[in-house]
């Protein structure tokens, strides 16, 4: 089975230098797999689409749930180039995969200024000391869609 994670890996590997090469985006690359076979790949297109969110992960998640019929990834596994940022991990984490397997670090990605420490601790701060000021507006108003969604009879909990 090492030999056939190896390979899996080499193919997210393969896919973050090719693309970053043709211009898509940064070095990164992922694969999920299911059952022993590769059912998506992507890889970085933030540049390419001009999309901040177009990381390889959350490409290659999105690819598989649309070939899958699922929003839920629970008998895949991922493999990425790289430790995953805090955007793909939350991504991760809603898509459920089995398991994570990655490559370079993320002091390897920080090196070559893909540094997503600020982010970290961005996390850690209370709202009013973020670097992006955040205001709540309406929250009475928005609580009726919660309330409508609580109610709901025939809802899919996910």
């Amino acid at each position: 089975m090492t030999k056939q994670k190896e390979e899996f890996m080499r193919e997210a590997i393969r896919l973050s230098i090719e693309k970053m090469e043709a211009g898509f985006g940064g070095p990164f690359g992922a694969v999920v797999v299911r059952n022993g076979e590769i059912i998506a790949r992507g890889y970085n297109n933030v540049l390419a689409t001009n999309d901040p969110t177009a990381h390889a992960e959350v490409d290659a998640i999105r690819k598989a749930c649309q070939a899958l019929g699922t929003y839920q990834l629970t008998d895949c596994d991922l493999y990425t180039s790289c430790e995953p940022c805090p955007m793909c991990l939350g991504a991760i984490y809603w898509a459920r995969p089995r398991k994570v397997y990655y490559a370079n670090t993320k002091a390897d990605a920080a090196r070559i200024d893909f540094d997503d420490q600020f982010i970290y601790e961005e996390l850690e701060k209370d709202m009013s000391k973020r670097s992006i000021p955040m205001e709540q507006l309406l929250r009475e108003e928005a609580l009726e869609g919660f309330k409508a969604w609580e109610i709901k009879v025939n809802r899919t909990q996910y």
